[in-house]
């Protein structure tokens, strides 16, 4: 199995098919009947994308809710929190599955038995996130199975990683521009409602829907990164009486970085949500290339800083280092990125984002 993921990793297919063909070597290699994968922002976790196989449409909008809404220990989040990789289902009970509501409410409603959750993490990033079910009845995931996970989890997540790199914007979708002296411009708008449908939406954002769409498994049009997005911002209103906001990354099939706003309508948190969607900033996307190039931790912020514009007195002033430990960590940066000066290193971080915005990096 490790093998073929590496070759999966070599070919640089399209995130989508990359995914799909991964499917195919994780369920027979680790005897699953169903799954499904997930992108992820890096920086959050936030779940941007979906592939699925085997499972039931009618059933995400309540995957959904039982990741954002649940106390359920086999959440991404839960298992990640735990210092763990991968988790089952069954070892997290205890052998009880019933005592899970993702189990009640969600595996055993579809016929599925045992379910195993593993997180793409590597380097500092949460690159995405599967999950893979047996059917009602079979064994649950084994020692053994749940270490080859563990495995295959760290080599996904460094193919990943290399899907984070941003590539030009430029004219690959709908680019509704306002005039420039009008400030900041939008792609779409939105409006989603209570149950995850599309209850409003702009030709731009129609148009967006339509490159993110995953028809197979989301029947109501919406994508799941955006009905992860409504769920966030209806979880960040502490009562009726508040408004409540979320943003996400978003990373289109051409490569280019979205940020999506989403605010919580009526002051209602089981209401609607509305959605705006721009193309990211140099600031929105810049701690994606950070990750996505191996930085370590301090690399990351000595670069952050010499992006700014920084002199080397000055990064080492603001970070308490010595000069000569910050041209160390400036010469491994442009090792790993093959550049040999400061401006290259500048250029190569930032250029992929100012074609798409029309205007130089803030």
């Amino acid at each position: 199995m490790m093998g073929e993921i590496d070759d999966l990793a070599a070919a640089k297919l399209p995130l989508e098919q990359f995914f799909r063909q991964l499917l195919t070597v994780l369920g027979p290699a680790l005897g699953s009947e169903a799954g499904c994968l997930h992108g992820a922002d890096p920086v959050t976790g936030f779940l941007t994308s979906t592939v699925a196989e085997g499972l039931q449409p009618t059933a995400f909008e309540h995957a959904i809710w039982l990741e954002m809404w649940s106390d359920d220990t086999t959440r991404f989040v839960d298992i990640r929190a735990a210092g763990r990789v991968v988790e089952t289902v069954h070892r997290a009970t205890g052998g009880r599955p019933e005592h899970s509501v993702r189990y009640r409410e969600l595996l055993a409603e579809y016929g599925l038995g045992d379910e195993l959750r593993m997180n793409f993490d590597i380097g500092g990033g949460r690159w995405g996130a599967a999950a893979l079910m047996r059917e009602a009845g079979s064994a649950p995931f084994g020692a053994g199975e749940q270490r080859l996970a563990e495995r295959a989890a760290r080599a996904v997540a460094a193919a990943l990683r290399d899907y984070a790199l941003p590539t030009a914007g430029g004219p690959d979708g709908p680019d509704v521009r306002a005039d420039p002296q009008d400030g900041p411009y939008w792609l779409g708008v939105a409006v989603i409602g209570p149950t995850g449908q599309l209850t409003s939406a702009d030709s731009g954002a129609r148009q967006l829907f339509e490159e993110l769409s995953e028809p197979r498994y989301r029947p109501a049009g919406v994508p799941t990164a955006l009905v992860y997005l409504a769920e966030r911002a209806r979880t960040h209103a502490p009562s009726a009486n508040a408004g409540a906001h979320a943003w996400a990354r978003l990373r289109r099939p051409s490569g280019q970085w979205l940020a999506v706003r989403a605010s919580l309508l009526d002051q209602n948190p089981r209401g609607s949500v509305a959605l705006v969607a721009q193309p990211a900033s140099p600031v929105d996307v810049m701690p994606l290339s950070l990750l996505a190039h191996r930085f370590s931790p301090r690399e990351q912020e000595v670069v952050l800083q010499t992006v700014r514009g920084l002199s080397t007195r000055d990064i080492a002033h603001r970070l308490f280092l010595s000069p000569a430990t910050v041209q160390d960590h400036l010469k491994s940066a442009f090792t790993k990125t093959g550049v040999r000066s400061r401006r290259e290193l500048v250029a190569l971080l930032a250029a992929p984002y100012t074609a798409g915005l029309g205007r130089p990096p803030a």
